[in-house]
């Protein structure tokens, strides 16, 4: 079967299920409102440190207004198929997941750092997918690579020019969790590693 015709049903499904959701949020309160994400789910590491460990998952299908959404679920449209149809369904969605879920245990850990260095660790609410998006561009980027540089019609200059670019755009928000990209980059990376099987040619 041609590569190009495989539907990327889970990258769809991820996308409705963020739409879904912010909708509810959005129609039943307030989508920017951070005390009304934190009610509903939103990242927040001193509830997770006391117990509410599913703010790790429920966050990385929450955004923060609709600009927020479109710019993710845009990404995610481009990358995701690509992706999706190299490593297979099953991994795939088990990849995103351990992204999303993998960035926001790094943003717990650097939490905890800061606390025992400074005792000023960041007080912030958070939400997005935004982690688990950057490891599908790092995913995909080993993928690239592992296929001598190119993929359908991504090579690694384009895959590795994206990551750059949307890091960059990250650093000049005061408002992005860049750590939580980067991270999420090189969780994707290294589980690509061990979820990416190149077919073999007959």
């Amino acid at each position: 079967m041609d590569e190009r015709k495989r539907k990327a049903y889970v990258t769809w499904g991820i996308i409705i299920v963020n739409i879904i959701y912010f909708l509810f949020v959005d129609l039943t309160g307030s989508s920017e409102s951070a005390s009304y994400m934190l009610e509903h789910g939103a990242m927040y590491v001193p509830y997770v440190l006391e117990g509410e460990y599913y703010r790790l998952l429920t966050s990385i299908f929450m955004h923060f207004g609709i600009g927020h959404l479109v710019n993710n679920m845009l990404v995610l449209f481009l990358l995701g198929d690509y992706l999706e149809r190299a490593m297979g369904r099953v991994k795939y969605l088990i990849f995103y997941l351990c992204c999303g879920v993998g960035a926001n245990l790094v943003s717990v850990a650097y939490y905890l750092f800061m606390e025992i260095q400074v005792g000023n660790p960041p007080n912030v609410v958070s939400a997005g997918a935004s982690g688990a998006i950057f490891g599908v561009a790092g995913g995909l980027l080993y993928v690239v690579l592992a296929n001598r540089g190119r993929l359908e019609d991504f090579n690694t200059r384009r895959i590795g020019m994206m990551i750059i670019l949307s890091l960059y755009l990250g650093f000049r928000s005061v408002e992005t969790d860049n750590l939580a990209h980067i991270a999420g980059v090189l969780i994707g990376l290294v589980l690509a590693v061990f979820l990416y099987r190149k077919p073999r040619r007959s």
